[in-house]
């Protein structure tokens, strides 16, 4: 059986226009309550979406890139993605939690144990999405380090090397991260009341890590959770992130805005995991796509052109912008799918009007996720991955095995 694309919905406060805060359909008033981001959790689970997005920042939302602004008719201000994803856990079951969670300045061990908390508490729903820092601003809120201002003329014209020494140090935190989730075996808790034997020591195994930003020695304070390594996606835009994705990550979100775009990005992604040596399953790639939903090409252009006045400019993205109707949207995934995608995340513009048309209309005609397991790795189709510790005293002990048998032959 052909699996159904993978869908996954980027949640963030009233929606993904800057204006959707004063939609009719919206609730600013409950954005920064449990409540909110419960009823979007527990809709989104009834549609059958396979997992959603919490977006994050280490400072206030902005419409300028990396810089602070000055204005008051946006949205600004929310509240923490992995805390979200830890409350609404458990009042969900099947679909899976991905909060956003910063690399720069936020420590690898801390990173590590709340995801592995998430994916306890959600009996395996968990995943990450890794977002590094780039803002002056930011950094000021933890006074460790200054970063110099990124040249974003520079950037879009190409020059991107000014970005690598933050996606070099993200590529380390994920590292670390992964080394954490190993560092407790599956069987390292035993529970023996008889003998007073809590754990088994010998399979708790320190990340024993040195680079160039920080040196992490020892164990998580974790046991291994459901999935044992969480899902790692990442949000990527060009060269030096795809290369972030290919080493580091098991998704991949990309931004084509045609279908000649989609192919070249695609290749981009797949030339990226080649050149950096990624072994084992490729990357899953995903679109992005903010919609605005309705039922006429017409009502949702007019729907668009009301925001976009409201906001006072049109809406800039760096995804594909798409207003017209569910079947329009359902043609765009096909053809995504068509070319070699496996899914698409999708930004509602209007939370939760557009994500409701989702529900009505677009998942029901994509058909039920057939889903394996109970985990969000089973549920998109991924093994869950052996220890690291566990599979080097496997390998260790074939290989004394066979070091035995020839020595007995020789014996012999």
């Amino acid at each position: 059986m052909t699996r159904r694309p993978t869908i996954a919905v980027a949640l963030d406060g009233a929606g993904w226009h800057p204006a959707a805060w004063r939609d009719p359909s919206a609730r600013p008033a409950e954005l920064f309550t449990a409540r909110y981001w419960r009823d979007l959790a527990q809709f989104a689970e009834r549609a059958d979406v396979d997992l959603v997005t919490i977006e994050d920042a280490l400072g206030v939302q902005s419409s300028t890139l990396w810089t602070p602004d000055e204005r008051a008719d946006q949205v600004r201000g929310r509240l923490d993605a992995l805390l979200i994803a830890s409350f609404v856990a458990p009042v969900t079951s099947r679909i899976g939690l991905v909060p956003t969670v910063t690399t720069t300045h936020t420590e690898p061990f801390h990173v590590a144990t709340g995801l592995q908390t998430l994916d306890l508490v959600s009996r395996g729903r968990a995943g990450w999405r890794a977002q590094l820092s780039g803002s002056p601003a930011e950094a000021a809120h933890f006074g460790r380090r200054t970063l110099p201002p990124v040249d974003v003329a520079a950037l879009q014209a190409g020059d991107s090397e000014q970005i690598r020494p933050g996606f070099d140090e993200a590529r380390d935190v994920v590292e670390v991260v992964r080394r954490l989730w190993d560092s407790w075996e599956d069987d390292a808790i035993i529970r023996h009341a008889a003998t007073g034997r809590f754990i088994d020591r010998e399979k708790i195994h320190g990340a024993e890590f040195s680079g160039e930003w920080f040196d992490v020695h020892g164990a998580s304070i974790v046991p291994r959770s459901p999935q044992g390594q969480p899902l790692v996606a990442v949000l990527a835009h060009q060269t030096i992130p795809y290369e972030l994705a290919a080493t580091s990550a098991d998704l991949v979100f990309i931004t084509p805005l045609d279908d000649a775009q989609s192919v070249s990005i695609l290749a981009e992604v797949r030339d990226a995991e080649a050149r950096t040596g990624r072994a084992g399953r490729p990357l899953s790639v995903l679109a992005e796509v903010l919609v605005v939903l309705e039922s006429t090409p017409a009502a949702a252009r007019a729907a668009l052109e009301r925001l976009d006045e409201q906001n006072g400019s049109p809406l800039a993205s760096d995804a594909l912008v798409f207003a017209g109707t569910p079947e329009q949207l359902l043609e765009r995934i096909d053809a995504w799918t068509a070319l070699g995608y496996d899914g698409v995340r999708i930004r509602p513009a209007r939370l939760p009007h557009d994500l409701e048309q989702l529900a009505d209309w677009v998942l029901p005609a994509l058909g039920r996720a057939d889903a394996a397991g109970t985990t969000l790795r089973e549920r998109l189709g991924f093994e869950l991955p052996e220890n690291r510790y566990t599979a080097a005293r496997r390998t260790a002990g074939l290989a004394a095995a066979g070091s035995a048998a020839r020595s007995n032959e020789e014996a012999a």
